[in-house]
């Protein structure tokens, strides 16, 4: 059971691209502890566990499951495409919000150089 929730973190982890310290800290345990736990060395992760489900957005079933389903590993790189979707979309309204500002700026410029001559 420990290399089966090894490997399961293991995928959890680099589907949110999360180093094992970052993973650790959130659990509050060491690096060396969790790296343990991924390489199925350690049982720990029993007392982790609700911690565990919460960090990576899972159910307990899924993270004891014999392998993580390709559903579960697709849902979280769903997520995670949707939320760069999103991200993309703010970036280019405030890079509108530039170019327009630019653009007024412009037109001050040509107003303000057709006053001196």
């Amino acid at each position: 059971m420990n290399k089966i929730v090894g490997n399961n973190l293991k995928i959890l982890r680099k589907s949110k691209n999360m180093s094992q310290e970052e993973v650790a800290d959130r659990l509050n345990i060491s690096q060396s502890a969790y790296a343990r736990m991924e390489r199925g060395e350690s049982s720990s992760w029993a007392s982790h566990f609700n911690k565990i489900c919460q960090v990576f957005e899972i159910t307990p079933e899924e993270l004891v499951k014999k392998e993580l389903g390709d559903a579960v590993f697709e849902s979280l790189m769903n997520t995670e495409l949707q939320t760069e979707i999103a991200m993309l979309s703010v970036y280019r309204k405030i890079i509108r919000q530039y170019e327009l500002q630019i653009e007024d700026l412009k037109i001050i410029i040509r107003n303000l150089n057709k006053r001196k001559n």
